[in-house]
């Protein structure tokens, strides 16, 4: 029997080809609402800066408008980009967030600035040193969330005691360590980095020390997950996804475009190559296939606690469609 795993979602409110920003926001909260439905356990909203193809810049607004269109599942970041802001502020806004709408907050915190280094020069309220303080500034949030005795004179209210949980990401061993000395959630960056994957997940379960905030590891990997009626069908849906690995990796970021039957006829042959390889990281299927997949995830990378689900699908019926699609696999999973 294998460990039974809950399922999430990440969304990094793409604008999709002939939509607006404000459409790429009222499909987040469709989104939402759908994943609710699913009894998801929660969704996460990205942040990243200075991208024309992302809506996903103000987080904290995003996830309190979110949370503002649901009722029960948990909205939060995925993550919090640390680097872009003062701690003060951060717990000040999910301490706020967690008096409005209880215990459904979560704060993801990265340790990259989630943009260009000019953009993060722009952002940050000192220069380049921002990565390096990721660890002293976990510690202050964990502060600013914790009892009145532990405060000093400058306080986050109203995040005093209000102990929103906080995730550690990352997509390099670097945070893996992070998140075993202060005995937090780990969440590895997997639909986009899976590099360094086995490595920090292994680091990570091997020095863990249990905290007052958890006991054991728990580990989420994000995953990139399209499931359809057919393996051909998401095969073509995927080739949305491999038009937006190949944005990324050449600079263009350009909205997410429909799928397309041939990618050569739109990406170079290196842009092909080095997206297909991206996609093999990726679960991609119909259910049976992505439930073998799973089995493979696993053998690989060890049992984990959730999967984190990305899914690129320029058709948001479809997209829904996928996400039940995967909550049915997981239910079966978790039944056997």
């Amino acid at each position: 029997m294998t460990k039974q795993m809950k399922y999430s979602a990440l969304n990094l409110v793409p604008i999709r080809e002939g939509s607006s920003d404000i459409d790429a926001i009222e499909q987040m909260v469709d989104l939402a609402k759908h994943l609710e439905q699913q009894e998801y356990e929660r969704l996460w909203i990205a942040e990243h800066h200075n991208a024309p193809n992302l809506v996903s810049s103000a987080t904290a607004i995003l996830i309190q408008h979110a949370l503002s269109q649901t009722t029960h599942m948990r909205i939060g970041s995925g993550g919090i980009m640390l680097p872009n802001h003062a701690p003060l502020i951060v717990a000040e806004q999910f301490g706020t967030l967690k008096t409005i709408y209880g215990d459904r907050v979560d704060l993801g915190l990265g340790r990259a600035p989630g943009t260009d280094m000019a953009t993060a020069s722009a952002l940050r309220r000192d220069q380049h040193d921002g990565v390096y303080k990721f660890p002293e500034e976990v510690q202050q949030l964990l502060k600013y969330f914790g009892p009145d005795s532990n405060q000093g004179y400058v306080k986050a209210i109203p995040a005093v005691n209000k102990n929103v949980p906080l995730y550690i990401l990352g997509s390099s061993t670097d945070s893996a360590h992070v998140a075993a000395r202060e005995g937090l959630p780990y969440v590895f960056a997997g639909h986009f980095a899976p590099q360094q994957m086995k490595e920090a997940l292994a680091i990570y379960k091997e020095l863990f020390q249990p905290s007052a905030y958890l006991k054991e590891p728990y580990i989420i990997v994000a995953l990139n997950v399209i499931v359809a009626d057919t393996f051909e069908e998401s095969q073509y849906l995927a080739t949305t996804q491999a038009q937006v690995f190949a944005s990324i990796l050449n600079g263009r970021m350009r909205k997410m475009q429909p799928p397309i039957d041939d990618l050569g006829d739109v990406l170079s042959p290196r842009e092909v190559a080095l997206a297909k390889a991206r996609l093999q990281d990726s679960i991609i299927g119909d259910k049976a296939s992505v439930n073998q997949q799973l089995d493979a995830f696993i053998e690989q990378y060890g049992e984990i606690d959730e999967i984190m689900a990305v899914s690129y699908i320029y058709d948001t019926k479809l997209q829904h469609r996928s996400y039940q699609y995967f909550k049915e696999v997981m239910d079966e999973r978790n039944q056997q």
